[in-house]
């Protein structure tokens, strides 16, 4: 996939909101979502973000607006999953986005101004659900940084395993127990060692983290048996939105000898809605690099089309909301902001791996690409590396009444992750918000 006029950075639309300083849906964007009027017993349907509205892709489908592949791709869309949109591949998702574009743009006729005007819902009035029947979810691990920060607090004397460095690790996530931006959740229950006990206890989980990460939608499914070559990764992946990985750092500690994250990640995990797709993210490409003292990836993890451009500079940023600051009328914590270029491994290598064993992946599976930490202190994504297991608590800058600090989050703490992208030569897009926010433990504990 080549830039084309979608990426121009002089392009407008014919919607002010849309070409304002700073917003996330302009028209070199167009991200995918479900929705449906907020309170409304609408059923469910695909959408594509502008501005601050919201094009309504089932009314799209049924006007005259559209022809051929893009027509029936909206079709799709007017389902209350992407899945099947997902499943047609790049050239239906291309068509789609490319449709959608000359409705919106500035030099669009009257008579499509006017289609496209008519579909048109406020983003405000809207509430959304998971944009996909997610069947499978796993969860990588695949920066360096983070590896090192929390491998240090675990195993000091070998804070990054081996295999690490050779392969993208990853488990087998819950997928039940996702939700969409907005999600609340009971802070979970479950066995802990406390430092210096000789047999766990059971209770609430007292050191709950979050994991600043991206989500992965897989386009194109792959058949059992045969495995996706990097070289053709990406024309199996339709997008990316953000995702919290919320960790019970107690209870996985506790759990994870010998195997994998279990109770301490499947209660909750956050995905934003909005998928921004691999077609909108082409001018933020970057080469991907291994230096000479790091091992070089096997032949199946390698390809020069991964080395020139595998790597994507989506910058991210996590904020904290707290009950006190929420009361006073106080905007958010910023607490830290990275890149997801400093990742050690693509999503490309992410998916080529996950298939070559002979795994089959269905459309709508999402991968999580693992926490996002960069080199400083500053651009950590988990709060256990921002303090240091909890020894150095943070203070919250910025608010108007008593100062507070954390260690872990506590009850009523939202959790908020903003991305976008910008580079010379291309306008500003970005992901929208991916909130959640933490209850009390609940009532069976």
């Amino acid at each position: 996939m080549q830039r084309n006029h979608t990426h121009d950075p002089a392009a407008a639309s014919w919607l002010p909101t849309a070409n304002a300083a700073g917003c996330d849906f302009p028209v070199q964007n167009l991200p995918f979502a479900v929705f449906r009027r907020a309170g409304s017993d609408e059923a469910f349907r695909g959408g594509v973000a502008i501005g601050d509205q919201v094009v309504d892709l089932a009314a799209l489908a049924a006007s005259t607006g559209l022809a051929g592949l893009a027509r029936e791709a909206a079709q799709l869309c007017a389902r209350e999953t992407l899945n099947d949109f997902l499943a047609m591949g790049p050239k239906a998702w291309q068509a789609l986005r490319h449709a959608v574009f000359a409705l919106l743009e500035q030099d669009a006729t009257p008579d499509m101004v006017s289609i496209a005007r008519g579909c048109l819902v406020p983003m405000d009035a809207v509430e959304y659900a998971l944009p996909n029947r997610i069947g499978d979810y796993t969860d990588f691990y695949t920066s360096l940084d983070h590896a090192r920060n929390v491998g240090a607090l675990i195993r000091p004397d070998d804070p990054v395993s081996p295999n690490f460095r050779w392969m993208p690790i990853a488990y087998h996530g819950r997928a039940s127990s996702i939700g969409v931006s907005g999600q609340q959740f009971h802070r979970p229950m479950g066995q802990a060692m406390p430092p210096g006990a000789t047999a766990p206890v059971y209770g609430a989980c007292a050191r709950l983290d979050y994991e600043l990460e991206l989500g992965v939608h897989v386009g194109v499914g792959n058949t059992q048996g045969k495995p996706i070559p990097l070289a053709q990764a990406e024309d199996h992946i339709f997008g990316i939105c953000m995702l919290n990985d919320w960790s019970a750092r107690d209870i996985q500690f506790w759990e994870m000898n010998p195997l994998g994250p279990f109770l301490g990640k499947n209660f909750a995990t956050t995905i934003s809605p909005w998928i921004v797709t691999m077609e909108a993210l082409l001018p933020y490409r970057q080469a991907w690099t291994r230096t000479a003292d790091e091992p070089q990836p096997l032949a199946y993890l390698d390809a020069e089309g991964n080395r020139q451009r595998g790597a994507l500079d989506i910058q991210l940023e996590v904020a904290l909301q707290t009950a006190q600051r929420q009361n006073n009328g106080d905007a958010p914590a910023r607490l830290s902001r990275t890149s997801f270029r400093h990742q050690y491994w693509t999503v490309a290598q992410m998916l080529t791996h996950h298939t070559m064993g002979g795994c089959n992946l269905h459309s709508g599976d999402l991968l999580g690409t693992g926490t996002i930490s960069g080199p400083s202190p500053d651009q950590a994504g988990a709060i256990i590396e921002l303090t240091r297991g909890g020894s150095l608590p943070l203070t919250l800058e910025g608010g108007s009444g008593t100062q507070e600090k954390r260690r872990f989050l506590e009850d009523g703490d939202s959790v908020i992750f903003r991305g976008w992208c910008e580079a010379p030569g291309a306008a500003r897009i970005g992901f929208g918000e991916c909130r959640g926010t933490v209850l009390p433990a609940g009532a069976w504990g």
